[in-house]
């Protein structure tokens, strides 16, 4: 009994045993580290995602649309502060003060090539409906006159007629066998004056400015006084095709540009005598391109460089160049 006793007195203070269970510094590798890699794994992908879209917008964004967006940045507060409803006409964009819309993506016929680059043009206008519409009834007139007239139908494979950013252009292109002027010299051939004159009058259909510019063919001139080149000679002959226009019948108060333009702008890059490079060319500018004009203190960069869009008839000779003053057809 007695021992039975001292068993259950030393069962009773004997505490029970103290487990301490201790974990090593740096946990389980096998433990759940949390969910912070995921955030920064989405910050990652995101900023790729941002990356890759900002290339693909460089890529398919024109240096125009480029310019403008560069326009606004420099000056964004400039219509604001200075502008005004006509310079906003003439300067449309997203955000006034920048340059044209960047969705828009001309100059051309609104579809971009990435193996070409684009003509070295202005930032494409918007242009009203109404002025669009008098200046499509003016081609429609003008195409009508050179067919139904035998003087102008005999010559219709020189002369070009289309719808461009800035208005309506008409081009009298050289032929091999029919130039324009004498070689090397700016006095117009019969037959130019002839079409120059009937065109001028019709002209008058519509109250937009006119801008004509002459082009010669890439071969250095090498006759005349010292100095005398290209230039000298588009310059003179564009302003023989402004005096005949005029003695046709058209305002001379409608002229707002007359200029040269040498061998600049060819046709035909590829062929330095090309006939059709020497021509005379008449831009009747729409309201947006002449607001424009006088917006940016008389540019120059008028539309010239696209080939025309249509042709009357559209195959133009391309033969080799008469002979005439050495060096200068």
């Amino acid at each position: 009994m007695s021992e039975r006793r001292s068993r259950a007195s030393q069962e009773v203070e004997t505490p029970a045993p103290v487990i301490v269970r201790r974990m090593r510094k740096g946990g389980d590798h096998g433990a759940h580290h949390g969910g912070a890699w995921k955030i920064a794994y989405a910050d990652f992908v995101t900023a790729m995602m941002a990356f890759f879209l900002l290339m693909w917008l460089l890529g398919s964004t024109s240096k125009y649309d480029k310019q403008g967006i560069e326009d606004y940045f420099n000056t964004p507060l400039s219509s604001l502060l200075g502008g005004s409803q006509g310079t906003a006409a003439a300067r449309p964009s997203v955000v006034q003060g920048g340059g044209r819309d960047i969705s828009d993506t001309r100059p051309g016929d609104g579809k971009k090539t990435q193996t070409e680059p684009t003509p070295p043009t202005t930032a494409a206008p918007t242009v009203a409906p109404a002025d669009a519409a008098r200046l499509e009834q003016l081609k429609a007139k003008l195409t009508t006159l050179i067919e139904q007239s035998p003087a102008l139908k005999a010559f219709k494979d020189q002369i070009r007629i289309s719808i461009t950013n800035e208005g309506l252009r008409i081009e009298i292109v050289d032929s091999q066998n029919r130039p324009m002027f004498a070689s090397g010299s700016s006095k117009l051939q019969p037959y130019a004056v002839t079409i120059l004159t009937q065109i001028g009058a019709a002209l008058n259909d519509v109250d937009n400015r006119i801008s004509i510019a002459g082009h010669t063919d890439a071969v250095p001139y090498t006759a005349g006084p010292d100095g005398y080149s290209n230039w000298e000679l588009s310059s003179e002959r564009a302003n023989a095709a402004r005096r005949a226009l005029v003695a046709g019948g058209m305002h001379g108060e409608k002229l707002l540009q007359v200029r040269g333009l040498a061998d600049v702008l060819p046709l035909n890059s590829k062929v330095v005598d090309e006939p059709t490079n020497r021509r005379i060319s008449i831009l009747v500018l729409n309201k947006a391109a002449e607001l424009a004009f006088f917006h940016d203190g008389g540019r120059t960069a008028i539309d010239e460089a696209t080939p025309a869009s249509s042709a009357i008839p559209a195959v133009v000779e391309r033969l080799q160049p008469v002979s005439g003053v050495p060096g200068k057809p």
